[in-house]
């Protein structure tokens, strides 16, 4: 776009030797500063329109040029020309700064979304005792609105905590509920010894939140979530689903969705559950890995209308390491969707490692046997 306007000029140039002397090609020249205002600032564009009246002039009264007489000059089409030129370029020249006023505008609007969204999710650590976790979060595109999806990891004195959830709708509203969904676990996760009690406590205070809020836009914010724990005594991982996409279960040979289909309704903001919250417990040993999700992820669609086909590609790629495991799935959903993501994603996962113990009784070992 911004060698646009040099094309521009340039076919000008090579039509004009070609066209009978009555057909003024210079004409087109008119359009030549709205041309350079796609991409140009204003004094770019008034320069191009200073440049636009004088090529007309070069053009118009140039026999060795243009093969026309000097006289054409002031030939009232062209005087007529030369006032289109200069209204167009006055024009041109206030879109032109109408357009970069917009865009540092959009600039700073995508500056603050972009801090909102970290504040929001901040990174999580690396390693907890022995775990190693990774997450990522990728913002479709659409502009300055922030998503919706949110996930954390705590440490406790019950083991480590795990979050991932999905707001319904974008903007502030989505937010404003994600950041009251994420204080709620970030200190109920400290508190209560138990995960259904955990999750009781984030729907209490999600509850109270929507006494505050009218009855469409409680209806308009409901919240899925995957609540998650590692205890750091036992090789097991809990899982309490209210309505989300549930979690992949990786390890070697084998990847598989924890699903039992015993899912709990949605954090709905003042829609309590009248039975407690039912705890699924799965085998977690060493070298395992949970890869939490929000469904952007497997709503990803191809040019051709086919969803990311999540559990095939995981388990087609075999055991990696949690980053680059994310760092494979990243670049495979824009492949898969060309670069074009209508719903932003999130994702989170956990590696069990070796007890330090065992690793050390394992190089003993190791050592023994060179």
């Amino acid at each position: 776009m911004r060698r646009l306007p040099v094309f521009y000029v340039m076919a000008v140039l090579l039509l004009e030797p070609v066209t009978p002397v009555q057909w003024p090609v210079s004409f087109v020249l008119i359009a030549l500063p709205l041309v350079t205002a796609f991409a140009h600032g204003p004094a770019v564009v008034a320069l191009a329109a200073v440049f636009a009246l004088v090529f007309q002039g070069i053009l118009a009264g140039t026999p060795c040029c243009a093969g026309r007489d000097v006289g054409y000059l002031w030939d009232r089409h062209y005087v007529a020309a030369y006032i289109c030129t200069a209204l167009v370029g006055t024009l041109g020249t206030i879109l032109a700064a109408h357009r970069i006023r917009r865009e540092r505008t959009l600039a700073d609007v995508r500056f603050v979304a972009e801090i909102a969204q970290r504040v929001l999710l901040r990174p999580v650590p690396h390693r907890i005792g022995n775990l190693r976790l990774e997450s990522f979060y990728l913002s479709a595109a659409a502009e300055a609105r922030i998503g919706g999806d949110l996930y954390e990891a705590v440490p406790t004195a019950y083991g480590v905590r795990l979050l991932i959830g999905d707001v319904r709708g974008k903007g502030l509203p989505a937010v404003e509920t994600a950041a009251a969904l994420l204080g709620a676990f970030r200190e109920a996760a400290h508190d209560e010894p138990d995960l259904p009690a955990l999750v009781g406590r984030v729907e209490t205070s999600m509850t109270r939140r929507a006494a505050e809020l009218s009855r469409s836009e409680v209806g308009e914010r409901f919240v899925t979530a995957v609540f998650a724990e590692v205890p750091g005594d036992k090789q097991v991982v809990r899982i309490v689903n209210c309505g989300h996409p549930p979690p992949l279960h990786i390890r070697p040979g084998e990847v598989r969705e924890l699903d039992t289909g015993r899912s709990a309704p949605p954090l709905n903001l003042g829609m309590p559950v009248g039975d407690p919250y039912h705890v699924d417990v799965y085998a977690f040993r060493p070298g395992d890995q949970l890869l939490l999700y929000t469904d952007g992820i497997t709503e990803t669609r191809a040019p051709d209308g086919s969803f990311y086909p999540l559990v095939e590609r995981v388990r087609s790629w075999g055991p990696l390491p949690p980053r680059e495991l994310l760092d494979r799935l990243h670049h495979d959903l824009l492949d898969h969707s060309h670069n074009r993501l209508h719903d932003d994603t999130a994702a989170l996962t956990a590696c069990l490692l070796p007890d330090r113990a065992e690793e050390g009784a394992a190089h003993v070992f190791s050592h023994r046997d060179t």
